[in-house]
């Protein structure tokens, strides 16, 4: 997957993994992760799927409608991509939380769904219910943010809500930060999102 790898202070230090948006690419989270933790490494990701011009991480039938075949497929592709990227970097593989937005928000959750110890905690910036009817693995004590938008057209408050209630049932212990607006990443959004990080350090690390 084309990604780039940036080395925190320290490779035992907490590796941010992170999402893009649809259309996006492996440079436009770079300020966020600068904003949570300047010290951690930083695994920026490229989706490999290509729709219509427009970078993804999975395919879709239609917008808000997921092709579930292959995101499961790409899901266990990027689970297989960090486990080798922790091999080639030499960082803690125990130690990724992802930081996505959107598209990139809705494979990280796709992990969470599939895996137990795929990451160490995840920062979800509107976010969808990735998959329904799977029996979800034990998240027990994982810290997970959800950033919300109550006026968000492309994700109503029902499934961030929905979302929130189906990993904290799995055991994770989730923060759900709603703002007044829609889909568009806010500045009030990101500090709490840094914020909530900074107060869950001890226990990503």
């Amino acid at each position: 997957m084309k990604h780039l790898f940036k080395k925190g202070s320290d490779l035992t230090n907490t590796t941010l993994l992170l999402l893009h948006g649809t259309g996006g690419s492996e440079e436009d989270l770079l300020p966020l992760a600068e904003h949570v933790d300047l010290e951690a490494n930083v695994l920026s990701v490229r989706g490999n799927i290509n729709e219509n011009g427009m970078s993804r991480y999975f395919k879709r039938l239609r917008p808000g409608v997921f092709d579930e075949e292959d995101l499961k497929f790409r899901t266990h592709e990027l689970k297989d991509f960090l486990d080798d990227a922790a091999d080639e970097y030499d960082f803690d593989r125990s130690k990724v939380v992802a930081v996505g937005y959107s598209n990139g928000a809705n494979i990280a959750g796709s992990l969470l769904f599939h895996y137990s110890d795929a990451l160490a905690g995840a920062i979800l910036h509107h976010p969808m219910v990735p998959l329904r009817g799977l029996s979800l693995p034990d998240l027990k004590d994982r810290p997970v943010f959800i950033g919300a938008g109550k006026n968000d057209p492309i994700c109503p408050a029902e499934e961030s809500e929905e979302l929130e209630q189906l990993l904290s049932e799995a055991g994770a212990d989730v923060t759900l930060h709603w703002e007044n607006h829609g889909h568009q990443l806010t500045g009030t959004e990101i500090d709490a999102a840094a914020d909530w990080y900074r107060n869950n350090k001890n226990r990503l690390d």
